[in-house]
């Protein structure tokens, strides 16, 4: 049986694959590109997994990671995580699988702790931050937790807008793609992309969508909440620049919180990031912890590191 087909069957037993590293996420989000698995056995039994996204440049393959996914890496079945000898083993069998490739650059998820296998290949990691709330359960506490600028913009913005959830995924990537434009950048993926990306989760009944609406029906903000087994993701977000006084993007944050935590029965929930100084002020004040994450890559072609590096 092929890698993928047997992946696909372990991420159906596999007790907490991340929703980044499903196989139907990854089948959603390979556009411009193609994604494969190298999988590591213990008597027969597929116990590890290696999931990559890769993309064609001239003469030149290269591992990267694919639109909407934040993170990826090793997954290893919860019973062959904490031993080092086990972790290593496998962590080696998956990398000696690899194809060649002229580089790789993968984000872990935060829960991988163990890259050193990685290093002794002569792969290379820069640590980077998401930031996290835990103790869903206890929302009180959690609430307890918020900073008092926050609490003042979410009194603010309940008192201009209500939250709904029945706007179409037409209408959010508008007011995402309105983000981007406001601050003069590139939307990063398409309609049709985003389309697709949003029917696998809405199919896996994996996603939900916040609207801020005010009494002239005008949508403020709207935010996008993905998740799996172990947290909720703040995945996406957009605001109408022309709105967003009002404050609502923040009532939408706690909005998604509650709802990670009331409706999901979560225990966690992950902002995404990021490491931008005015954002992650944000995260802080709703009492995130900063959370390290890798970011492990490697070049084996110095002709396509040189012409990475020559990119504006």
């Amino acid at each position: 049986m092929p890698a993928k087909a047997r992946y696909r069957d372990f991420c159906r037993i596999a007790p907490d694959v991340p929703v980044y590293a499903q196989a139907w996420y990854l089948d959603a989000c390979a556009a411009g590109g193609h994604w494969d698995v190298v999988l590591a056995h213990d008597h027969d039994r597929v116990v590890a997994a290696l999931p990559y996204f890769y993309k064609q440049k001239g003469p030149f393959r290269y591992v990267t990671m694919p639109p909407f996914v934040k993170m990826l890496g090793p997954y290893l079945l919860p019973e062959y995580r904490g031993v080092l000898k086990k972790e290593h083993v496998l962590l080696e069998e998956l990398l000696k699988q690899l194809p060649d490739f002229a580089a790789f650059k993968q984000n872990f998820y935060p829960t991988v702790t163990n890259w050193l296998p990685f290093y002794w290949n002569k792969y290379r990691q820069t640590t980077y931050y998401t930031y996290r709330l835990s103790g869903l359960q206890e929302l009180a506490r959690v609430e307890a937790g918020i900073n008092r600028n926050i609490r003042r913009n979410l009194q603010k913005a309940q008192q201009l807008v209500r939250v709904v959830h029945d706007y179409s995924a037409q209408r959010f990537y508008e007011l995402n793609k309105m983000s981007f434009d406001r601050q003069g950048l590139s939307m990063p993926y398409s309609w049709a992309q985003f389309e697709r990306h949003d029917a696998a989760l809405a199919a896996n009944g994996a996603r939900q969508m916040f609207f801020a609406v005010d009494e002239q029906e005008r949508i403020h903000s709207a935010a996008y909440l993905i998740w799996d087994k172990q947290a909720a993701y703040y995945h996406l977000s957009g605001d109408d620049p022309a709105l967003r006084d009002s404050g609502a993007g923040i009532l939408l944050i706690w909005e998604a919180i509650r709802y990670a935590s009331e409706v999901l029965k979560l225990d966690c929930f992950d902002f995404e990031g990021s490491m931008l100084p005015a954002v992650e002020r944000i995260r802080v004040q709703f009492g995130a912890v900063q959370t390290p994450y890798f970011f492990v890559w490697k070049y084996n072609s110095r002709a396509f590191e040189l012409l990475e590096k020559l990119k504006p």
